[in-house]
């Protein structure tokens, strides 16, 4: 039996205006061309440059009605979609002027060998015939993007019975292996670290030099203790004294642990491009954004004249109101675009101007120890908007300073108590814990409770757990694996 039921709910829905706006603030300065120039591709009522006097003066044939008769979709939006959504386009670079004509010319491309091309090269001049050119082809198609082959012996030969229908042992393998890692760079083709580095030691210009050897000697017989850093076993295992060690030590430490590099011999460089560009000017800070978050837009003037024709002509055409109803669609569109743009500046401004104030002993000086704890809800009480539109305005910008570019992530960091009762900036005490670690001896390195006990001299409150996780955000091993001959 069918019943029916009342029930109420509240829910919230972003307008298509507002998601728009939402997708543009987090877009950062690098991808906004790219954007631009796809929403000047699919609405021809939208256009590049300075809005004309004349038209400034008029008044706006389409504000009138500007929330009327617009066809808006009102199929539910998936948000989580619609923001994750990446942009892409053909203008990424240059100054932004972007000319019709460029489009079929071709870019020349430097020419570069990969790391896999290369090897191959060299197999080539060896005197092999085909079958073990083949085998030596399938085990440089295993040597990872860091030189190394990470792939049991075994498995290669059974991927060689299969794909080439090639029978072989380990043996043989090993045997082709061995000339393949005599090829450059030196220490390639190698199953492991330790294989690595002996290739590389043996195959120096000066092998009988006494400091290879006790180079060799180290890595084959004392590999374990040599990661360990453990020099005083080294130096009874092997029978050397402090100096010899040391200058063997620093001999291994020259090698290449990755010789094929990680990028399979191909370099790829990333800009970043900053949002604002901060200047001092006699102590006075000023915030700009940078040109190329504040594009020239403006609706076309055919369009909107177009528009005001059809106010003044017979509206009974069936024809003629279909087209102007396109022709509205588009010039608000138009105006929805620009007007997120206007507010995209407006947001960007305000939220750096905010950050600025926040942390004006920072910028001043560009000294770390100067920062203050700030987090989200700071900044988005101080200019009255949402965590979550401070978080997308700080996700993905950066600002350009008189001492260096920085992501504005940089300057979000949690507060740490000071005997004083003050919070100073985690920054702050990762600053000082790096400088430690940068004066402390070498041969006796400060061990993390060493390290707190300092810091708690010093006035930072501060746990050995902490310590310990500041010290691996630095990338700053163990005392044992710091220390030095």
């Amino acid at each position: 039996m069918q019943k029916l039921n009342l029930s109420q709910t509240l829910s919230q829905k972003l307008s298509p205006q507002q998601i728009q706006f939402i997708k543009l603030l987090q877009v950062p300065t690098a991808e906004l061309d790219a954007r631009i120039e796809e929403e000047l591709e699919i609405n021809p009522a939208l256009e590049e440059g300075r809005e004309e006097k004349e038209e400034s003066s008029q008044e706006d044939p389409f504000e009138d009605n500007y929330e009327e008769d617009i066809s808006v979709d009102d199929r539910d939006i998936n948000l989580d979609d619609y923001l994750d959504e990446e942009y892409s386009g053909y203008k990424m670079q240059g100054d932004g002027n972007y000319n019709p004509d460029d489009e079929d010319r071709e870019i020349p491309i430097s020419s570069q060998t990969s790391l896999h091309e290369q090897l191959i090269q060299q197999l080539n001049f060896l005197k092999l015939d085909h079958r073990q050119k083949l085998i030596g082809q399938q085990l440089i198609g295993s040597i990872e993007n860091d030189g190394y082959i990470r792939r049991d012996l075994e498995a290669i030969i059974n991927d060689l019975a299969f794909s080439q229908n090639i029978e072989t042992d380990i043996d043989e393998l090993e045997e082709i292996l061995v000339k393949i890692q005599n090829f450059d760079p030196a220490g390639i083709a190698a199953r492991n670290l330790q294989e690595c580095l002996l290739i590389q030691l043996e195959r120096k210009e000066h092998p009988d030099d006494p400091v290879v050897q006790h180079a060799l000697q180290i890595v084959q017989d004392c590999f374990d203790e040599f990661t360990k850093k453990h020099y005083s076993k080294i130096q009874r295992k092997c029978d050397l004294t402090e100096e010899e060690t040391k200058e063997a030590v620093n001999l291994i430490t020259r090698l290449n642990p990755k010789p094929g590099g990680t990028s399979d011999g191909l370099v790829r460089t990333q800009y970043i491009i900053p949002d604002f560009i901060l200047t001092n000017n006699s102590g006075k800070l000023e915030v700009s954004l940078n040109s190329k978050n504040a594009p020239e837009l403006r609706i076309s003037r055919s369009y909107a004249e177009m528009f005001d024709a059809y106010d003044k002509s017979d509206k009974k055409d069936k024809k003629l109101k279909e087209t102007v109803t396109f022709v509205k669609q588009k010039l608000d569109a138009a105006k929805w675009f620009i007007d997120a743009i206007k507010q995209r500046q407006n947001t960007l401004l305000r939220t750096m101007d905010a950050i600025v104030e926040y942390q004006h002993e920072f910028f001043l000086d560009g000294d770390e120890t100067n920062l203050r704890p700030m987090i989200l809800k700071d900044i988005a009480e101080k200019i009255d908007m949402d965590i979550s539109t401070v978080s997308r305005v700080a996700n993905s910008k950066a600002v350009q300073t008189e001492f260096g570019v920085y992501p504005l992530k940089y300057f979000f960091s949690e507060g740490i108590a000071t005997d004083s009762g003050e919070d100073v900036s985690n920054r702050e005490v990762k600053s000082v814990l790096q400088s430690m670690v940068d004066q402390e001896d070498k041969k006796r390195p400060l061990s993390d409770d060493k390290l707190v006990k300092l810091l708690n001299q010093k006035g930072y409150n501060i746990a050995r757990r902490t310590v310990a996780k500041y010290r691996e955000q630095l990338q700053i091993p163990v005392a044992r694996l710091r220390k030095e001959l």
